[in-house]
């Protein structure tokens, strides 16, 4: 190896520590430029791919031939971006940004195969949060939070928990009236979980009374945009205490605006919606006894895979009625055969599947033995069956009883 002189030694090394501290700065700045554009949990690849083999998406969602969704997608100067997102009619200030054109990009770009399903989906799910936002008197465009928290998704699980359309935590859930246990989770319906999502926002809205600040808390939780604040010096802007949020927070707002510029232009970008077949006419019927779905398939004549994608807050074919009132969603010919087959369609209480409500997570444990209590001072059917985790309803078909009146030292089944 040959040795340059001590001078040109010294500035070789100085060019290679300014290419060096360049790579640095270079690398930092991609590094930072990833963050912006990270995308939500929902929109990430697992989840596109869970939409797109949902039930839902390959019976009643189509590709039309006719309509090019991969064709060119056009490019805009900033100001047409900025002069469409101005015209929609939305209470949520929606500014156009840097980083906002950048989630645009993605998805006009490599996800509009995905825009183009959930323009389809839209169409199942858009009345549901519309009136459930209606009800709290939210703003309406509040509706496309789910398309980056689940894409659309009813059956969306996330890595920490979340779940369902609105992707809510167990404990949010249950905060919001959502039960859970192992054999419901109503996160995933998606009528009881757009309720509870309206109501949660409003909550959010009373807390910071700002929307943009209500989308990022409702990301990261209130608390850590009351963090935000504080280290931004009490400003109350989401783009100011942007820096201090959690990264995915960071472009929770802009990919938000984002979608909700996507699903109204997407024309624009030669994206065109998959064809929708709406399902026929449903209707919903309460029962106070458990079912297996497997009888109602035999009695009904409705495809299970249809009624599990009806009902997707049951988490196995058990619908346990006598724990509380449960509600089935089925086509309306179904329900007239479910009500016409009276008794035979529910569960024997003798039968040799009987379902015990557990803990939020496990298996549900069955069994044939029947099960007394002695009645104590004071009890009533009431407390009696919160103890044993049924209804008064139940106690009183097992036990003949016609009204409430019972005495200490008698014996009731309980079971």
């Amino acid at each position: 190896m040959k040795y340059l002189p001590r001078k040109y030694r010294i500035t070789r090394f100085v060019l290679l520590a300014i290419m060096l501290a360049g790579s640095i700065l270079v690398q930092a700045q991609q590094t930072s430029e990833e963050d912006a554009l990270q995308l939500p949990e929902g929109m990430q690849q697992q989840e596109i791919d869970s939409l797109i083999k949902d039930w839902a998406t390959r019976n009643f969602l189509t590709f039309d031939d006719n309509c090019e969704t991969t064709g060119e997608n056009p490019t805009f100067e900033p100001e047409v971006l900025a002069k469409r997102l101005s015209r929609l009619p939305n209470v949520i200030d929606m500014p156009y940004n840097d980083v906002v054109r950048r989630y645009i990009d993605q998805y006009s770009g490599r996800l509009r195969r995905t825009v183009s399903i959930m323009l389809g989906a839209s169409n199942f799910y858009t009345p549901i949060f519309e009136e459930a936002l209606e009800s709290y008197r939210l703003p309406l465009e509040l509706k496309y939070l789910p398309i980056i928290e689940s894409a659309l998704n009813p059956g969306a699980t996330s890595r920490v928990g979340a779940a369902g359309l609105w992707q809510f935590m167990i404990g949010t859930g249950k905060q919001y009236g959502l039960e859970v246990t192992s054999l419901i989770d109503e996160r995933r319906d998606p009528v009881k979980s757009s309720l509870a999502a309206a109501r949660y926002l409003k909550d959010l809205y009373d807390i910071f009374g700002d929307w943009t600040l209500v989308i990022a808390s409702y990301n990261c939780g209130p608390n850590n945009v009351s963090k935000a604040i504080k280290r931004a010096g009490g400003v109350t802007d989401y783009w100011a205490i942007c820096p201090y949020l959690p990264v995915e927070t960071r472009g929770y707002v802009p990919a938000f605006i984002a979608a909700n510029y996507i699903m109204n232009y997407y024309c624009e970008h030669n994206i065109c919606p998959v064809n929708t077949k709406l399902p026929g006419a449903t209707d919903t019927i309460v029962v106070s006894r458990n079912v297996d779905m497997a009888k109602i398939v035999a009695t009904c004549g409705i495809e299970e895979e249809n009624l599990k994608a009806l009902n997707p807050q049951y988490r196995t074919s058990i619908i346990p009625g006598e724990a509380r009132p449960c509600s089935i969603r089925m086509p309306s010919d179904c329900i007239k055969a479910f009500i016409e087959a009276g008794d035979s369609v529910y569960m024997s209480p003798d039968s040799n599947i009987r379902v015990v409500e557990t803990a939020d997570t496990g298996t549900p444990k069955s069994s044939s033995a029947r099960k007394t209590v002695t009645v104590r001072n004071g009890d009533t059917l009431g407390s009696i069956a919160k103890r044993n985790h049924t209804t008064v309803a139940a106690l009183r078909r097992l036990n003949g009883i016609k009204g409430s009146a019972i005495r200490a030292g008698q014996k009731l089944r309980v079971k």
